[in-house]
């Protein structure tokens, strides 16, 4: 009897010691696979970082080269608008001119007809 019990205690111990073995194995590749997902995650972080630098790059290069633009129109306006004012100026004198040779035109078609 006490040899059975003996025996039957020794199975119970191999066969414990095979599930902790087991589970020690499997707690080893959980642990692996866990480092992996997390080397993983990191990547990711890291190449969705890179992204959003590279992203902000180019729009701060666009961005400049709108205020360029911009700037290069408003230039362009404000010359026009001056360009506009000359010409306005130069109207004027004309309507002037004009009109001083008409009057003189008038004098002298008077004075003709005397």
């Amino acid at each position: 009897q006490l040899h059975l019990t003996m025996s039957e205690k020794n199975e119970l111990t191999k066969s414990l010691e095979m599930v902790q073995k087991e589970l020690e194995e499997k707690e080893s590749e959980m642990k692996r696979e866990i480092s992996e997902y997390k080397d993983r995650l990191l990547q990711a972080e890291k190449d969705h970082q890179d992204a959003l630098t590279e992203a902000n790059r180019k729009n701060e290069v666009e961005i400049e080269a709108c205020q360029d633009k911009v700037n290069s129109l408003e230039h362009f306006i404000s010359s026009q608008k001056l360009e506009i004012e000359h010409l306005k100026s130069n109207k004027e004198e004309l309507n002037n001119s004009l009109k001083e040779a008409n009057q003189t035109l008038g004098e002298l078609l008077k004075i003709k007809v005397r």
